[in-house]
């Protein structure tokens, strides 16, 4: 029996039933992550001595009846997340060699539910990217098609679950970080509402922007991980204070009856017609589902870029200051390019006399673009229950054709930073493919409804099946 192919619920299950063990079970991953991780580039960090000691201690545990919600479940983290005695290089050589001295909150919690680390997973330097070239530890490549890139910041963990390296892998949301490569590798990414997810013990990015999420093969499996991940911790003084629901209750209520609003700004000349086609099959899919929808207007979107990369770059230079050498990092190493690129575009912005012409004008339109969002979810008004949007603007395009071109790297966020301006959920799910490459949708809701984008992406997951589709390594 091939584990890796299994859902997180079927090796929970698998468990429960005797049909195999927790050694056997992360023995394969660590043999799959072996045989193909040579080509894919996913993992920065192997932890196989680790793991199988923990997973010894799991049998162990299960064998005396020990209940803990993912006893004895295989993970990866994104190599942002801090792990106490384990290296964590945010994909960059200036910190190549750090090993921080606890964990994040997110690591503590999925540990503390009973996960075992594999590994931590590449990933643009810094988060800084949308295809997982910018990583100082090499590219992730596509496992549908290796010549192709898998989306960034977050590859390495997208190509691992997609792969069948892991059952799930943690990751950042910044400006669509998860969203985009969940849909160009066939897997469910979830970004959470900003406030969800403690942002503690991770490296930070733009402190405003980021959301910690988790990519799965299923929908099911993504509601799972978020009700161990969700909730305060003491420490991001962000978190809300309202207790996270219960993620798993409503999935399987359908969406008969939900008001599903398509934003005429994303639906636009831009979109390549193999991604409007597939989004269209989509949207189409979701009316047969029952769900009514409408044309909505998000009017400032087309602002959505500009804003995005005025203040993601104001907190770039901020943030990535303590990386000096002294405090954190390796002095004789320098930044890549495009962290630098990101430092001196934030550094002008909110230098002397272009503080007001840039970053304050932004945070005035990130206000207004959270307003639009507002206004489309009113219920009261004639608004809708969930926004239903393309993933990206294309399918995924060949390692090293935008790498010279920064300006079209960038927009290809177009569709998902206008989310974590508003910071509000999105799901990225599975929505076919083209020449072999997949396309995803996601699903925007109103702040802290991740259970209805869940309900509403299991309606839609189920219906079509597309995550039995395996890519052939």
């Amino acid at each position: 029996m091939d584990v890796t192919n299994l859902t997180i619920e079927s090796i929970l299950d698998g468990y429960k039933n005797k049909k195999f063990s927790v050694n056997e079970v992360v023995e394969s991953y660590l043999k799959r992550i072996k045989r193909h991780d040579k080509e894919l580039n996913s993992f920065i960090t192997v932890c196989e001595k680790e793991a199988l000691e923990e997973a010894k201690k799991k049998d162990e545990d299960l064998a005396n009846g020990v209940k803990l919600p993912l006893l004895g479940l295989p993970i990866a983290l994104k190599d942002m997340f801090s792990t106490k005695g384990i290296r964590t290089t945010a994909a960059s050589n200036v910190l190549k060699d750090y090993i921080p001295s606890y964990n994040a909150t997110v690591v503590d919690r999925l540990k503390d539910a009973g996960a075992i680390i594999l590994g931590k997973t590449n990933h643009d330097a810094w988060a800084h990217g949308s295809s997982g070239e910018n990583s100082d530890f090499g590219p992730t490549k596509n496992p549908w098609n290796k010549e192709y890139t898998p989306g960034g910041s977050s590859s390495g963990s997208a190509v691992a679950v997609a792969a069948g390296l892991t059952p799930i892998a943690t990751g950042t949301d910044t400006g669509g970080s998860i969203r985009l490569p969940a849909s160009f590798t066939n897997v469910v990414g979830l970004k959470p509402t900003y406030g969800r997810v403690s942002r503690f013990g991770i490296i930070s990015m733009a402190s405003s922007l980021d959301s910690i999420g988790h990519f799965t093969k299923t929908v099911s499996d993504s509601a799972r991980i978020l009700q161990t991940t969700a909730g305060k911790d003491g420490y991001d003084a962000t978190l809300s204070s309202d207790k996270p629901k219960n993620y798993l209750k409503n999935l399987k209520n359908g969406i008969k009856g939900l008001r599903l609003g398509v934003p005429k700004e994303f639906v636009t000349k831009g979109l390549q017609k193999e991604v409007k086609n597939a989004f269209e099959g989509a949207v189409k899919i979701l009316e047969d589902l029952g769900a009514e929808t409408l044309e909505v207007s998000l009017p400032h979107t087309e602002y959505g870029i500009a804003t995005y990369y005025v203040i993601q770059t104001a907190e770039v230079s901020s943030n990535l200051a303590r990386f000096d050498g002294i405090r954190f990092g390796n002095k004789r190493t320098e930044f890549g390019d495009e962290a630098k690129r990101r430092i001196m575009l934030g550094t002008f912005t909110l230098s002397a006399g272009y503080y007001d012409a840039y970053y304050k004008r932004a945070m005035q339109v990130r206000t207004l673009v959270r307003k639009d969002y507002e206004k489309a979810f009113d219920l009261s008004s004639g608004g809708v229950d969930a926004i239903i949007v393309p993933a990206s603007p294309t399918t995924p395009w060949r390692l090293g054709e935008k790498v010279n071109d920064p300006l079209a790297m960038y927009l290809s966020d177009a569709l998902t930073v206008t989310a974590n301006i508003a910071g509000i959920p999105g799901l990225s799910v599975p929505a076919g493919f083209n020449n072999g490459l997949p396309v995803g949708i996601q699903i925007l809701g109103p702040q802290f409804s991740e259970d209805l984008l869940f309900r509403i992406g299991y309606s839609f997951e189920q219906k079509t099946e597309y995550y039995k589709q395996t890519p052939n390594l």
